[in-house]
């Protein structure tokens, strides 16, 4: 069984690697980001909230001056990275998109050094650089005859995305420090960003569409919530129990390599020999500056 627990953080990564395909098929069929999002969140939420509550309940508290963590982490951190990964999935490969969001190490990072003053070593900024290039070679942007899908805006968004992801893992460091568990933390930013998008969604298109769609319709929007926002954090979660933060964090690092796969299967997005060279330097990069120092050594 230990053995086995290893598999968890790699099958959440290859969880958060199939978003694509369901976001792209949602908005082919005429579905807009705030519908998709809501729905997926609502499901998410309620799922979650039915896991605690058989679980353990006492999970469910929080502390009145403690909100703002939530609903920065909801608003600025899930709401930010979910919105900006759905847009850069429409203009970029599931690939070169995956490859943008995994960079949110290195934006926490730099927002680690400047909120709790963590050092920046030169280690670290080699694994940015590097990083960095690594994504610059899958983006396509340096073949002239490249086949590769890619537009400015759609790698700026997919920075953003990254960005948000990384406020997301700021917000989720500072509720732990206070105590609180992962799914409390995932449950209530799941909630505020569902409550925040109430407003802005076609409640009329999305009835119609699962009404039309009968059970396989339902199956599949259930399917888009727990592939890409309940069992991938309950996976990671469970695989922390066994094994320290940084190799959880290098085992999940496969979420690119998934969305490639899936690029390949789903969308026949065909990589070019710089762009897998620059999800295997992006890859490795993260992965070198996700370890621990002893481990590095």
């Amino acid at each position: 069984m230990k053995k086995l627990v290893v598999l968890l953080p790699v099958l959440s990564g290859v969880l958060w690697g199939s978003a694509g395909v369901f976001v792209r098929d949602l908005t082919e069929m005429g579905m807009d980001d705030y519908t998709l999002l809501s729905s997926r969140m609502i499901v998410a939420a309620a799922a979650v909230f039915l896991g605690i509550c058989l679980y353990d309940r006492s999970l469910l508290k929080i502390r009145p001056k403690d909100l703002w963590i939530f609903l920065g982490g909801g608003v600025l951190g899930m709401l930010g990275l979910s919105f900006c990964y759905n847009i850069a999935i429409s203009q970029l490969t599931l690939s070169l998109a995956a490859v943008l969001l995994s960079l949110s190490p290195v934006f926490v990072l730099l927002l680690s050094a400047v909120l709790f003053r963590e050092k920046v070593t030169g280690r670290k900024v080699g694994c940015m650089a590097a990083a960095l290039a690594g994504c610059a070679l899958a983006s396509g942007v340096l073949e002239s005859a490249s086949g590769m899908q890619w537009t400015v805006s759609g790698i700026l968004i997919g920075l953003m995305g990254a960005f948000f992801y990384g406020l997301y893992s700021i917000f989720t460091k500072v509720a732990m420090e206070r105590g609180y568990h992962s799914f409390t933390i995932i449950l209530y930013c799941m909630a505020v960003v569902a409550l925040v998008l109430l407003p802005f969604t076609d409640w009329e298109f999305l009835g119609r569409t699962v009404t039309e769609g009968g059970p396989s319709m339902w199956l599949f929007m259930l399917l888009h919530s727990l592939c890409t926002s309940v069992l991938p954090y309950v996976c990671y979660t469970l695989g922390l129990k066994f094994m320290d933060a940084g190799k959880a964090s290098i085992l999940a690092a496969c979420e690119p390599v998934a969305a490639m796969v899936f690029g390949i299967l789903f969308f026949r997005e065909m990589p070019t020999a710089l762009s897998l060279a620059g999800l295997c330097l992006t890859v490795l990069a993260l992965i070198f500056l996700s370890m621990p120092e002893k481990e590095r050594a």
